[in-house]
């Protein structure tokens, strides 16, 4: 019954699985609830770029105050929960979006568009880690990347989050498509008429289902929207799929029955009602309150993509289904392994108890794997950081003579050889232990990375990119990890499929400062380049890396040839191609600043 198709199912799947674990849920909503936002933040991978006695000394103890009252009920482990994600083979945070939680303009002082508001990161394949900042988000981003969640404080603010039922859609008792204990509806429970907004769970069931069905029509009609697929007048003609197409493949996953009330609050904060909802293929649909009677209508109208621009957009998170119904309607995830807070406020009666054990489960310990050797079933596990194998040390012996003379290994010895080189077969089993590992790496999970090391998974594993753990270290702790994977004898100028040593890979993919540091101390070579000749002082000249400063004329001075000369053009029209972007009033809060002895803030 899931209206996901099962790739974006499989996907999601993975976001609540991995994205957020349950020690960060369990650590940050800790700290949470004894006043240590600060704490909250740092267990939830949040960085903090701003200094609250800063705060008050420029724009008054009042705003400083306010500030801190939502710092207080700020829990970053549920926004780091419902942020957008990045759908297709990775499931990391979007890149480079700035989400406003609040606004704090001073009392009876000038409008600065002072707001507590949070950037992602950069890269996709770079550390998951989140900035919060305080300061005039406009400043820092393009308006197109920027989402005012100010009116959507069920999103992160433990206050509020009661509210995410009504804001799904849902009643006083259920959310849609589910009964209170968060039990899925069956087919023959759902409406086969549209109960009203009397039944708001009801009412967002039956629209729901005529867009599944295709009947966007009576959908649109159904909760007041009044849409013209009239294309804009133009010199050219129109171009492009057609609207109708556009809004119909797009409606599957809109939450119709709540655009009206959602664009009614953000007209109350942005003084306006008009909005875009959707651009797709150089198509935009635009949204306009329209007063008629004691309920707000809406007014879609299409525009091409150029002609609306500085339309601010609606946030997807207040305009599409709530992921989290859908997959549990669709039996995809069980309802107590959603966010605790999450769960509770979509199901009253929901008893975790009754339930597997709390939200998003950790790894699994390492079961044994059949594998087909000689003829026969043999059984594999790792044990002690090792695989184990039904096999003598005179075998073992005669395996690695036959490989050293160029012979090829099969049965349990080739699947060990797949496992620390990415080359061969893995069995399906094998396979989906190496990609849980990954993945957890992937999303910066080092207590699940440090479990399935401790429950004995082999540390030499390569991902099906020939990427180590090493290689990983960007994304995860690695004054935790570095010197257990270097004790273990993990390469430390092991390549992957770009040729790229773990040093490089953490001077291209935002390694912090400290990682480069530890890497070099641990002894990485410098004079390394990957498959397209480029050196490490040509990546940290291209990514623009100032605080590898040290490492780019460590590497000029010593090894001064390295890497192709037609990089050394690019780098300096790179240099050349942009002026640095000048400092504004609010740079202040761009960095954190260096903690004080006696800070009390």
């Amino acid at each position: 019954m899931s209206p996901l198709p099962p790739d974006e199912a499989a996907a999601w799947r993975r976001v609540r699985r991995y994205a957020v674990p349950r020690w960060m849920i369990e650590r940050a909503t800790a700290h949470r609830l004894t006043g240590d936002w600060a704490g909250a933040c740092a267990a939830a991978r949040v960085d903090v770029a701003f200094d609250l006695r800063r705060v008050a000394a420029r724009h008054g103890a009042e705003t400083a105050a306010a500030l801190l009252d939502d710092l207080r009920h700020l829990a970053p482990d549920l926004l780091r929960w419902h942020l957008p994600r990045v759908m297709g083979g990775w499931t990391t945070l979007a890149t480079d979006l700035t989400v406003v939680l609040a606004h704090h303009s001073p009392p009876g002082g000038r409008s600065t568009g002072l707001c507590l508001y949070v950037t992602t990161p950069p890269m996709v394949r770079g550390p998951q880690r989140l900035t919060l900042r305080f300061g005039a988000a406009g400043t820092h981003v393009t308006p197109s990347r920027t989402s005012d969640w100010s009116t959507a404080r069920h999103l992160w603010d433990a206050r509020h989050t009661a509210g995410l039922r009504e804001r799904c859609g849902g009643g006083p008792d259920r959310a849609p498509f589910c009964h209170p204990d968060g039990t899925p509806l069956r087919p023959d429970e759902l409406p086969t008429r549209d109960p009203g907004p009397a039944d708001p769970a009801g009412h967002t069931e039956w629209v729901a289902l005529r867009t599944e069905n295709g009947e966007v029509d009576a959908a649109l009609a159904a909760v007041g929207i009044d849409f013209d697929p009239t294309p804009p007048a133009t010199s050219h003609g129109w171009y492009g799929t057609r609207p109708e197409q556009l809004l119909r493949a797009r409606a599957r996953t809109v939450n119709l029955t709540r655009l009206a009330p959602e664009l009614r609050l953000l007209a109350d904060r942005h003084g306006h009602g008009r909005f875009q909802f959707a651009n797709d293929w150089g198509t935009t649909f635009l949204l306009e309150l329209a007063e008629s009677g004691p309920t707000d209508t809406v007014r879609m109208t299409v525009a091409r993509a150029r002609d609306s621009r500085g339309v601010p957009h609606i946030p997807e998170a207040l305009s599409r289904h709530l992921p989290d119904i859908d997959l549990v309607r669709g039996g995809v995830v069980a309802p107590a392994q959603l966010h605790p807070l999450v769960a509770g406020a979509l199901f009253p009666a929901l008893d975790i108890t009754d339930g597997p054990a709390g939200p998003p489960p950790g790894p699994d310990t390492p079961e044994p794997v059949r594998v087909r050797c000689r003829g026969e079933w043999h059984q594999v596990v790792f044990r002690d950081g090792g695989l184990r194998m039904p096999h003598s040390e005179e075998e073992r012996r005669r395996e690695r003579a036959l490989r050293a003379f160029g012979g090829a290994v099969a049965g349990c010895f080739a699947t060990h050889e797949a496992w620390t080189s990415a080359s061969g077969r893995l069995p399906k089993a094998m396979r989906a232990q190496r990609r849980d590992l990954f993945l957890r790496a992937q999303h910066g999970d080092t207590p699940g990375v440090l479990a399935l090391l401790d429950a004995g998974v082999d540390p030499h594993v390569r991902d099906s990119d020939g990427r180590t753990l090493l290689h990983a270290l960007n994304l995860l702790d690695h004054d935790e990890l570095l010197p257990r994977l270097l004790a273990a004898g993990v390469g430390l100028e092991a390549t992957d499929y770009l040729d790229r040593t773990p040093l490089f890979t953490a001077v291209a993919d935002r390694g912090t400062t400290a990682l480069v540091e530890a890497l070099l101390a641990a002894g990485a070579r410098i004079d390394v380049t990957d498959s397209m000749e480029r050196s490490l002082a040509h990546i940290i000249r291209i990514y623009r890396r100032k605080d590898l400063a040290f490492l780019r004329e460590r590497v000029q001075e010593e090894h001064p040839g390295i890497g192709a000369d037609w990089w050394d053009d690019w780098s300096a029209y790179r240099d050349d191609e942009d002026d640095e972007p000048e400092e504004d009033e609010y740079d202040e809060y761009d960095e954190p600043d260096k903690p004080e002895e006696d800070d009390d803030a």
